[in-house]
């Protein structure tokens, strides 16, 4: 007769190693697929909202330069590209409560950027930026083409990564330092009151320079997963920084996790998603990726302190993201703070002086 043998240390096997039930893994695949579709479509739409107020900015000034009357109203929802402008304003308005007349939809898209950033992650990168968008969609094709991203290094990453904080810590130190008076003669100099542009110019007056730095930025995204918003975004860099201590998080449920590592592989930034209880990265964009890609209910949740049991999904963040934007700029609207207070007089010209060294950066010394 054979007796059972026994081993009394016999390693236990992990109860949490077991297969999600393949039925409700399929639904929750089909739920994942329509919820991501949301947030693809708030990038595209604001993407192509953007490239129409580009376009429109563009006929406006050409409308300028010319004799004629202008037909078309300046956008100023094109000042959202001048954010070292905005973060002086923002010093400026802190310091003595004067708003920036001359660029004031600037200081309104920067503090709806970093409000969002704070509250929710750094979702005004995941969800509004489109350069994001461009970048995002930049290293999908790379993957569809290449078969896979690169992955950099560890011990090349992190100095890369350093680079952004870098040009956030300069921009930073040199606005800190500026007195409160220095700053308001900056934003009331000739060459602000039209600095948008010259942001206009530096894409239709090219240098080769500048068109050879968009190139390699444009392939080195191809095989890389966000490669300028990782390595290069002051901008991002510093809406990491107010998501590192606001109160929401990417949460983790490690008794019921299954390690299929599905959240890590989908993370377009590579955080180590199955290995943290709690995503606490600057890099987090808010994206969800993750949280969609969890085969298991409940395993992989954002939360916010504060809001007990409450989980957001994507339906809700995107909602409520785009409520803000456009009750915010509304309300900047009705009250005064959105309009610039350059006329059209006053634009046409100073756009025909525009070349000229009057209208050179201040910071730039004349010959």
């Amino acid at each position: 007769m054979n007796e059972k043998t026994t081993i009394p240390f016999a390693p236990k096997q992990k109860t949490n190693m077991k297969k999600p039930d393949e039925r409700l893994t399929k639904k929750r695949e089909k739920r994942t697929s329509e919820s991501a579709r949301l947030r693809y479509w708030v990038q595209w739409v604001v993407f192509t909202v953007t490239i129409g107020i580009g376009i429109q900015f563009f006929i406006y000034v050409h409308q300028a330069f010319l004799d004629g009357p202008i037909r078309v109203m300046r956008p100023p929802a094109v000042e959202g590209f001048l954010p070292i402008g905005a973060l002086m304003g923002w010093k400026l308005f802190l310091l003595t409560g004067i708003w920036d007349a001359v660029h004031p939809a600037a200081m309104v898209i920067l503090g709806y950027a970093g409000f969002a950033s704070l509250m929710l992650r750094k979702s005004f990168c995941g969800w509004f930026c489109p350069v994001g968008t461009v970048s995002e969609r930049l290293w999908k094709l790379g993957r569809r083409f290449l078969g896979d991203n690169f992955i950099v290094p560890f011990w090349l990453d992190i100095p890369l990564r350093s680079l952004k904080y870098l040009l956030l810590g300069f921009f930073a130190w040199v606005i800190l330092k500026m007195p409160t008076e220095a700053i308001h003669a900056f934003l009331q100099s000739p060459y602000y009151r039209i600095s948008d542009v010259k942001m206009l110019f530096f894409f239709t007056r090219m240098s080769m320079t500048t068109a050879v730095v968009l190139t390699i930025l444009v392939l080195l995204s191809l095989p890389i997963r966000n490669f300028w918003c990782r390595y290069l975004c002051p901008y991002g860099a510093l809406m990491g920084l107010l998501a590192l201590v606001g109160p929401t998080r990417i949460v983790r449920n490690s008794q019921i996790c299954i390690d299929c590592e599905r959240c890590a592989k989908a993370c377009p930034y590579h955080l180590p998603v199955d290995k943290k209880e709690c995503v606490l990265s600057p890099e987090c964009n808010g994206c969800m990726d993750c949280t969609l890609a969890c085969p298991v209910n409940k395993t992989l949740e954002m939360k916010t302190k504060g809001m007990g049991k409450r989980v957001w999904s994507l339906a809700k963040l995107g909602t409520l993201l785009v409520i803000v934007f456009v009750g915010l700029v509304y309300t900047a609207r009705i009250t005064g703070h959105w309009k610039s207070s350059v006329t059209d007089q006053e634009f046409r010209m100073r756009l025909k002086e525009v070349d000229s060294p009057h209208y050179v950066h201040p910071g730039i010394k004349r010959k």
